[in-house]
């Protein structure tokens, strides 16, 4: 078995556990301080993710990228110079800017926000940021050796810490306000980062063929090189995820602005912004955990056969990520789809977002597939165009929520609606750009095959579970989705979307398939 597909097999693994425990959180912080706490939550959230992008600067995707090409090579001073440069790098940012982010809070709260109780979720989380930086860096370099193990095990250590004092912490913040609260579910995420890094370092310290610190600053002085090299491929790479951060940055202050506009009450738009960010996009975001293990595990997969000039290989890979993605995204845009009521009832004793959910749900078959085609820009050092890519689509996107959710018929729909607009625009852009690198032959009849079975599973579902006769809401969503999904599979084999010899790559099912 390739490390490529073992890695992306070890992520997925985790990234599905991480996700379930996620929701267990989410599901806590819901039924806690409900839909106003939750706004509050998502609100500040957007700011934390921009400093933490400039903070780490791309540096994750670069390190990734010339670890895997250095110990091809057997580089180790190579790798530890990258390392030093890395570390210090991002502790210097990270200590500019989070002093800076508690300085900013009052201004973002009261003016931009227009929620001051934005203020305490601010200031609270604002010390994860040093902790988040060294840990991409070591999470780089194990990507790089594509080793996925550390990373994966750290993901779920840093969820079941989040969760063991998620609910004791606003729970014992609760009295004193709802912002209160959402500072101390901001508090557990720190907690949880912390012990993730501990776990980190523990496992670098116990795998790495050199000694980090010997000579660290007498490499750092000797790294320009190495950080302009870094840099090549950091700062394209960040100036996607820097586009995408500002663009989410400026969401949800375009989102109460524009509600504003459309005759919405602050602390109302706070609890729909709140159902639609940390509702409905949770539910849709959670089928990424594959696209994003697809695309951790190819940055290091195709650099490396890129740089060996084995081109086949590259096109290989990238077909087999993005076939997985359709696949895959295509049973979750079902499930969402379909069964939207019930799993809003079963998650937050809630079905404010359930017309969201169904609106994007649809769509989000073009986000699942998106990730894949990202990482491949990268690996191909095509990080400048997927960078304009984003751009494109970040105008767009904020375009639209302002045109549509100013208008009272629109409201909270027309930011889901400039949401879709976004990633669909960026995705097809995607695709095209590798085309023109990486030639791949599109079979459109599978894409109408995929449709067909989608649309197929979907009419499936919606008659078992209006038909299904189960003890509880539980027992009847769990076995339609079974059954809609075995379906779904058995429309794969029967139209040959996924044939037996593609399962006989999987190891636990190579034998039994044999």
């Amino acid at each position: 078995m390739s490390k490529f597909l073992k890695g992306t097999i070890i992520l997925m693994a985790a990234g599905l556990i991480t996700r379930i425990l996620g929701f267990i959180n989410r599901i806590i912080v819901a039924r806690f301080i409900g839909e106003e706490g939750v706004g509050l939550f998502m609100m500040t959230f957007p700011t934390l993710i921009l400093v933490i992008t400039i903070t780490q600067l791309g540096l994750p995707v670069a390190i990734s990228k010339f670890v895997a090409e250095a110990l091809a090579q057997h580089d180790y001073r190579k790798v530890k110079k990258i390392l030093v440069v890395s570390l210090a790098t991002t502790l210097t940012l990270s200590l500019l800017f989070t002093p800076g982010l508690i300085l900013l809070a009052p201004f973002l709260a009261e003016t931009l926000y227009t929620d001051p109780r934005t203020y305490y979720p601010l200031a609270a989380i604002s010390p994860i940021i040093p902790i988040i930086a060294v840990s991409s860096v070591i999470r780089g370099y194990f990507q790089g050796r594509q080793n996925m193990k550390p990373a994966a095990i750290s993901q779920i250590l840093e969820q079941l810490v989040r969760i063991t004092l998620i609910a004791v912490l606003t729970k014992a913040f609760l009295p004193l306000g709802i912002e209160y609260a959402a500072a101390g579910a901001m508090l557990a995420s720190i907690i949880g980062e912390l012990a993730s890094l501990i776990y980190l370092v523990a496992m670098f310290k116990l795998r790495k063929k050199f000694r980090l610190r010997r000579q660290f600053f007498q490499y750092f002085l000797k790294g320009k090189h190495t950080f302009f090299e870094l840099m090549s491929i950091a700062l394209p790479a960040t100036g996607s995820r820097l586009i995408g951060s500002i663009s989410w940055f400026f969401e949800p202050i375009v989102v109460v602005h524009s509600l504003a506009i459309a005759g919405v009450l602050a602390t109302e738009a706070t609890k729909q912004y709140g159902v639609l960010t940390g509702y409905a996009l949770p539910l849709l975001m959670l089928p990424s955990f594959i696209t994003y293990s697809l695309s951790t595990s190819l940055v290091p997969a195709i650099s490396e056969a890129y740089a060996q000039k084995h081109y086949q290989t590259v096109e290989h890979r990238v077909q087999q990520a993005l076939r997985f993605a359709l696949l895959t995204g295509g049973i979750a845009v079902v499930v969402l789809y379909t069964f939207a009521t019930p799993i809003m009832k079963l998650m937050y004793n809630s079905t404010s977002g359930v017309a969201l959910l169904q609106l994007m749900a649809p769509f989000f078959i073009f986000y699942y597939y998106q990730g894949p085609l990202q990482a491949v820009l990268q690996a191909l050092n095509l990080a400048k165009a997927g960078m304009i890519n984003s751009f494109i689509g970040a105008i767009v996107k904020i375009g639209t929520i302002f045109i549509l959710a100013s208008q009272p018929m629109f409201g909270i729909h027309g930011a889901a609606l400039g949401i879709i607009t976004g990633f669909v625009l960026v995705t097809l852009l995607h695709f095209v750009t590798v085309l023109k690198v990486v030639p791949m032959t599109i079979v459109v009849s599978d894409y109408v095959k995929f449709i067909l079975i989608v649309v197929a599973s979907s009419v499936v579902g919606k008659w078992l579970i209006n038909h299904l006769s189960m003890v509880n809401l539980i027992g009847n969503l769990l076995s339609s989705v079974t059954l809609t999904t075995i379906f779904y599979c058995l429309l794969l084999f029967a139209l040959r979307l996924v044939r037996k010899e593609d399962l006989q790559r999987i190891p636990f099912l190579r034998t039994w398939l044999k």
